[in-house]
């Protein structure tokens, strides 16, 4: 049997949800003015799982969201239908996108994914995501904290011990690639996710976001995992941090972002809290140093 990847996880967790939505009636999702926001609506984290760019392009909340579309990139060890390996792969992808009224991104995967690609090509992207869902096992290898036997692969006994290595591999994370956005922030493993409240402690939050400023990596604020939770984004906007909104979206669920904006408003986020692509020569790849 295959190993479940991250975005078969989301697929059986949301198809439910997608066929549901696919036999209501159609709405646009609201405009930023709607919404009372003073900044553009933008889902950075858009797949195109079972559908085309035209397809989503067609939906009616792409009249009023507009798209940054990602693709998993990284080293053919990752386990995904589609991972971008080298920049000819990622050439295909950008070309594929070009011309198109979206925003043009990747996925990246693990802590080497940058080294089959070249920092010019790199720099075509208009921005970088990953997240930290990927997690060193007791051999030191990849393992993704949603599989169902990943307590055999990571010791999660001692849950604070847990959290607390968790926490330096988002710092990790932050600190060593070339990323603009921190995805599915604050997500826990299965085991763990009852005890969010308490395991995210405020000094775990602050060392997450101090790291998330210091590096210039945006928060995703996710509509897919309704995370982070409202105190958590408070001590991150306290820190400085930047955010970015986020469906993690199949078709025909991307660009559906209410968790987003409903924390947005609560939080008075306005133009300056939120992320942007960088201008050329800004970008997190042309900004960081090649190991």
């Amino acid at each position: 049997m295959n190993p479940m990847t991250r975005r078969t996880f989301i697929s059986a967790t949301s198809a439910a949800c997608a066929a549901s939505w696919l036999g209501a009636e159609e709405k646009a999702a609201p405009s930023a003015a709607a919404a009372g926001l003073d900044f553009p609506l933008v889902d950075f984290h858009v797949h195109l799982d079972h559908s085309t760019i035209d397809a989503a392009l067609a939906l009616p909340q792409a009249r009023n969201i507009k798209f940054g579309i990602v693709e998993h990139a990284g080293t053919k060890e990752n386990v995904y239908p589609v991972v971008l390996s080298n920049d000819e792969e990622l050439k295909r992808q950008l070309d594929m996108l070009a011309g198109k009224p979206v925003f043009r991104g990747v996925q990246a995967e693990w802590s080497d994914w940058w080294s089959g690609f070249s920092t010019a090509a790199l720099a075509q992207l208009d921005y970088t995501l990953t997240d930290a869902m990927t997690f060193p096992g007791k051999d030191g290898r990849r393992k993704k904290l949603w599989e169902p036997d990943v307590e055999s692969f990571v010791d999660m006994t001692d849950k604070e011990a847990f959290m607390d290595r968790f926490v330096d591999w988002h710092v990790k994370i932050l600190s060593e690639q070339p990323i603009d956005i921190l995805a599915n922030t604050s997500w826990l493993p299965k085991t763990l996710a009852d005890g969010y409240d308490s395991l995210w402690t405020p000094a775990r939050v602050r060392k997450v976001a101090d790291a998330a400023v210091q590096h210039r990596v945006a928060l995703e604020i996710s509509s897919s995992y309704k995370l982070p939770k409202l105190p958590f984004l408070k001590i991150a906007k306290a820190a400085g941090v930047k955010f970015s909104f986020g469906s993690n979206g199949r078709y025909p669920k991307m660009g559906l972002l209410d968790y987003s904006i409903a924390m947005a408003k609560e939080l008075g986020l306005t133009r300056a809290d939120m992320f942007m692509p960088a201008p050329e020569g800004q970008k997190a790849v042309q900004r960081w140093k090649r190991p």
